[in-house]
């Protein structure tokens, strides 16, 4: 089993490397579910990370359906990320019905091409979970980013276990959202070939003042270590 670390900062970053992660998802500002990190952070991790690295697309927190602004703001990053020599692209585009968005996903796809492609938890939102599936098999991603439409992997385990199921060797099921070292030996058992998790803490220091909070979430190594003691 692999395990993809969602880290939110060079700091997440270099903690999920150094502790043995096989892969990195890169954002910012999980707090709102992650968006696209900086041109800096971008830059910075491209240099001294070694391991894979995919990169958020989602240009600002709230729902998936984009203006055709921010559509071409999303296709913007893509092009910088190749330019930059990342692994991978996590994004995707629903409908105001929430379905799946076949044209700007696809077009999305094909962009990001040769990079791998991973549809992001725009997934949970769907009606209509098997139909979106079977979309995402036809404009084959790699993977689906997915908590099982619960807030929590650990609740949505039996839905996602019937998706991996159904999609065999087609593309990936990645669970993610809550998972933790109390409840990662779910999904070992249930024979998921990657999960995701922050794996993170939080910590402050009081010494600075910011604007309405001074905590920071980090990645955490000891965290990743001991997942990583049970899933390995």
């Amino acid at each position: 089993m692999k395990l993809e670390i969602c880290a939110n900062s060079y700091r997440s970053a270099i903690n999920a490397e150094k502790s043995g992660a096989d892969r990195i998802e890169l954002c910012s500002e999980l707090s709102v579910g992650g968006i696209t990190p900086s041109y800096g952070l971008l830059k910075k991790v491209s240099e001294e990370i070694s391991i894979p690295v995919h990169v958020l697309m989602r240009p600002r927190s709230g729902d998936f359906c984009y203006s055709d602004d921010e559509f071409q703001i999303i296709k913007n990053n893509i092009k910088l990320c190749k330019e930059l020599g990342f692994n991978g692209i996590v994004s995707g585009v629903l409908n105001t019905d929430n379905s799946i968005d076949i044209e700007r996903t696809s077009e999305l796809i094909a962009l990001a091409k040769p990079l791998y492609f991973t549809f992001h938890r725009a997934f949970d939102c769907v009606p209509n979970p098997k139909k979106a599936l079977e979309i995402l098999i036809n404009l084959k991603v790699d993977r689906i980013l997915t908590s099982g439409l619960q807030v929590k992997a650990a609740d949505g385990i039996d839905l996602l276990k019937e998706l991996q199921s159904i999609a065999g060797n087609q593309l990936i099921i990645l669970p993610g959202s809550g998972i933790s070292i109390k409840n990662v030996h779910l999904f070992r058992a249930a024979g998921f070939r990657e999960i995701h998790t922050s794996a993170s803490k939080i910590s402050s220091d009081e010494k600075n003042i910011y604007f309405g909070n001074n905590s920071q979430t980090v990645s955490d190594s000891e965290t990743i270590k001991e997942i990583l003691k049970v899933i390995k």
